[in-house]
C-alpha cells in the first residue's frame, strides 16, 4: 500500500508530478521541457522509463511544454481531453493519444487516477486523484473556486499537491494591471492562501499526512509566508511549499506503516532560472 510522490517543478514556469509504485509511475502535466525532466528525475534515482502514462490537465503552457517530446521518446501515452488537445495545438501521436471523462476511472497499471473538472479559464480543465491499495493521492492546482467535488476528493486523500498561488495583500498591492489581478483571485483563475487553508482546516482527513504547496506565484507570494501561515495548523500533517526552480524530494506515503519520510535528499546545486510563464 505504498505510493512514491514528487514535484518535479511546481509554479507559473512550469507543473509536473511525478506519482507511482515501485514497478510503475504517471506524471500529471509536463509543464518543463523533456530534457529538464529527465535530468530531475534522475537525481532523484527515478527512472523515465518508469512513466506508463501522463495525464494533462489543461492547455496552457506551464503544463504542457514538454507533453509531446517526453511522450515521443519514451512512447508515454498521453491522456488529453479532445478540447484541451485541439486548444494546446500540439502534435501527438495518434497511437499515444487517449481522452477522459468526468469522474470515469482510468487504469494504468495497478493505479487508478478519477479525473474531474474544476473551474479555471481553460477550455476543459480537470484535476486529479491518483490511487493504490486505497492510497489515494490528489493533485489539486489552478483552481478558481473550491467546489463540491474537489472538497470530496480532497477528504478522501492521503496527500495532496494542493495550490497556494498568491496571497491576497500582495496581489492587491503588486504591479499587476487590474485586468489581470481580477483573472488570478476570480472564480476561474486561482487559489489564494487564504482560500487552500481554508480547504485544510474544514476538509482534510486524519489519514492526510503530506500537504505539499503548489504554484506559488513567484510575484505575488513568498514561501516563508506560506509556511507560516500553515505550520500552526499542520498537527501530523507534514507540510511542504514546493519550488518553482528544482525537483522536491521523493516522499513515501505507506499507510501499512503511517510513514512520512523523505527518501532521499536533493543534492545541494544552484536552482536554475526556466522560462516563465506568467
Amino acid at each position: 500500500m505504498t505510493l512514491y510522490l514528487a514535484s518535479l517543478n511546481s509554479g507559473s514556469n512550469g507543473n509536473c508530478y511525478y506519482i507511482g509504485t515501485e514497478k510503475e509511475a504517471i506524471l500529471v502535466d509536463a509543464g518543463i521541457s523533456c530534457r529538464e525532466i529527465e535530468t530531475r528525475m534522475e537525481r532523484q534515482g527515478l527512472k523515465p522509463g518508469s512513466i506508463k502514462a501522463l495525464f494533462v490537465s489543461h492547455e496552457h503552457s506551464d503544463h504542457i511544454k514538454g507533453v509531446a517530446v517526453f511522450s515521443r521518446k519514451y512512447e508515454v501515452p498521453v491522456y488529453i481531453t479532445d478540447a484541451t488537445r485541439r486548444s494546446a495545438r500540439i502534435k501527438l501521436d495518434k497511437k499515444l493519444s487517449f481522452t477522459f471523462s468526468d469522474n470515469t476511472p482510468v487504469k494504468v497499471g495497478a493505479l487508478t487516477v478519477v479525473p474531474f473538472a474544476k473551474k479555471h479559464d481553460a477550455v476543459d480543465p480537470y484535476s486529479f486523484t491518483v490511487s493504490f491499495n486505497q492510497v489515494n493521492i490528489g493533485v489539486f492546482t489552478d483552481i478558481g473556486t473550491p467546489c463540491k467535488q474537489l472538497i470530496s476528493h480532497f477528504k478522501s486523500c492521503h496527500a495532496v499537491f494542493l495550490e497556494t498561488n498568491y496571497d491576497e495583500e500582495m496581489l492587491e498591492n503588486g504591479s499587476y494591471p487590474l485586468v489581470l489581478k481580477k483573472r488570478i483571485s476570480g472564480g476561474k483563475g486561482h487559489l489564494s492562501n487564504k482560500q487552500a487553508l481554508e480547504v485544510f482546516l474544514k476538509h482534510r482527513s486524519k489519514h492526510l499526512s503530506h500537504l505539499f504547496l503548489s504554484h506559488l506565484s513567484k510575484n505575488n507570494n513568498d514561501p516563508q509566508l506560506v509556511k507560516q501561515l500553515f505550520q500552526p495548523h499542520a498537527s501530523n500533517t507534514e507540510i511542504i511549499v514546493l519550488s518553482r526552480y528544482e525537483e522536491s524530494k521523493v516522499y513515501l506515503i505507506d499507510t501499512t506503516k503511517n510513514q512520512k519520510i523523505p527518501l532521499k535528499t536533493i543534492p545541494h546545486h544552484k536552482p536554475k532560472q526556466l522560462q516563465l510563464f506568467e
